[in-house]
């Protein structure tokens, strides 16, 4: 019969076990720990005897003059927009536009019966040759009348009654004078006639119906497009830098497409609107455009960009050459040796696709614009052929 004896660790080994564990995990935990912290910035690099170059495209900072703008939600609103009414009741003979057509200041747009107009002005007309009629033999009267009574035949009463009568013909014509010019002014109602240069829209009353002075629905509505404005809203904090850009004189703006691929018009800045909105807290400018090409429309949701101002000679680097650490931005610098260094920078505004470095370079550095990622203090790398212009053309 075979025996198996269990033989007991001693104390001491268990106990170096155990540490031996406690000190693989704090090597562990110190590992990833240095693995983390390294991804958060750049740390000075240790290469190995021999390490090849890292392959990264480098750009040369350039003087630029960069504008700087200030963007906000707008809508286009025409200058003008009018309601075509009658101005007369009657029937709607003949309506002489076409829906969406492009008018000017006084054409022909529709026309109401004038019949019972044009009836009432020759009335007019006749009544006021009748009072001609009247007050030319009032005044032979008068006239006779005065030479009698230089020859004690006729009284001064008879004088005075027919220069009454002579003034009462002359008021009656004035006032039928006036009547004619009220008929005349009817009459010229009946032709409706553009007030302003613009579009029309879509007609809201067919000819053949009876239109009135009290009707609310208009015949057609006219706008105009050229020029056109522009309402948009920026932060009340912009109130400032609006107000000093319009003292330096004209501010221009673009109007924009909703997704920025493409500028529509380019105007200037009217008015600043006389009131924040305490709701918002923002305030609203006008914009004037004057929209040859009608690439504007009245009610169109614009993107406005407004020139706040022109930064001369500032230094600017490709946008894609900025890094972000957690001490802010940086960049990778390439000197003489072929090696990289950190420059801290602070970025001013970014506009199509570079960027403007406020403070943290002189403009004479190699700035890294690809490649990045594989870059720590002190790695030595190669310069792609060409890496420059490329940089320089984005």
């Amino acid at each position: 019969m075979t025996t198996i004896r269990t033989i007991a660790t001693p104390p001491n080994h268990r106990r170096s076990a155990a540490a031996a564990a406690i000190v693989v995990l704090v090597v562990a935990g110190v590992s990833a720990a240095s693995f983390w912290l390294a991804g958060t910035g750049p740390t000075a690099a240790a290469p190995g005897a021999g390490a090849p170059a890292v392959p990264v495209q480098v750009a040369a900072p350039s003087m630029q003059e960069v504008p700087v703008y200030l963007n906000g939600l707008g809508t286009v609103q025409a200058n003008y927009t009018v309601n075509i009414t009658t101005r007369v009741d009657g029937e709607l003979q003949n309506v002489l536009f076409t829906e969406g057509q492009a008018v000017k200041k006084g054409d022909l747009l529709a026309v109401i019966d004038p019949r019972p107009y044009q009836a009432a002005a020759d009335q007019a007309a006749a009544k006021i040759q009748q009072d001609q009629a009247d007050l030319a033999n009032a005044q032979y009267l008068l006239a006779k009348d005065q030479k009698l009574s230089q020859q004690q035949i006729a009284t001064q009463e008879t004088v005075e009654q027919q220069q009454s009568q002579v003034a009462s013909f002359t008021a009656q014509l004035a006032e039928d004078q006036a009547a004619k010019e009220a008929a005349d002014v009817s009459l010229s109602y009946t032709q409706i006639r553009s007030p302003i240069d613009g579009r029309t829209g879509i007609r809201r009353v067919d000819a053949g119906n009876q239109v009135h002075t009290t009707d609310t629905t208009p015949i057609v509505t006219i706008t105009q497009t050229q020029p056109i404005s522009v309402v948009s809203t920026l932060r009340e904090d912009d109130l400032g830098a609006v107000r000093d850009a319009m003292k330096s004189g004209p501010v221009a703006v673009d109007a924009l497409a909703m997704d920025q691929s493409r500028t529509l018009a380019t105007g200037s800045l009217s008015l600043i609107d006389n009131v924040i909105d305490q709701n918002s807290g923002t305030i609203r400018i006008k914009s004037t455009f004057e929209n040859q090409d009608d690439a504007l429309w009245p009610g169109q949701f614009v993107l406005l960009r407004l020139r706040q101002k022109t930064l001369h000679q500032a230094i600017t680097i490709p946008s894609a050459a900025l890094q972000r650490g957690v001490d802010g931005f940086f960049v990778y610098v390439v000197d003489g040796n072929g090696t990289t260094a950190v420059r801290k920078v602070v970025p001013g505004p970014i506009e199509k696709g570079r960027a403007v470095i406020t403070n943290g370079l002189a403009g004479n550095e190699q700035v890294v614009t690809a490649g990045q990622y594989r870059l720590d203090v002190g790695t030595h790398v190669s310069v792609e052929q060409g890496s420059s212009n490329t940089a320089q053309k984005e």
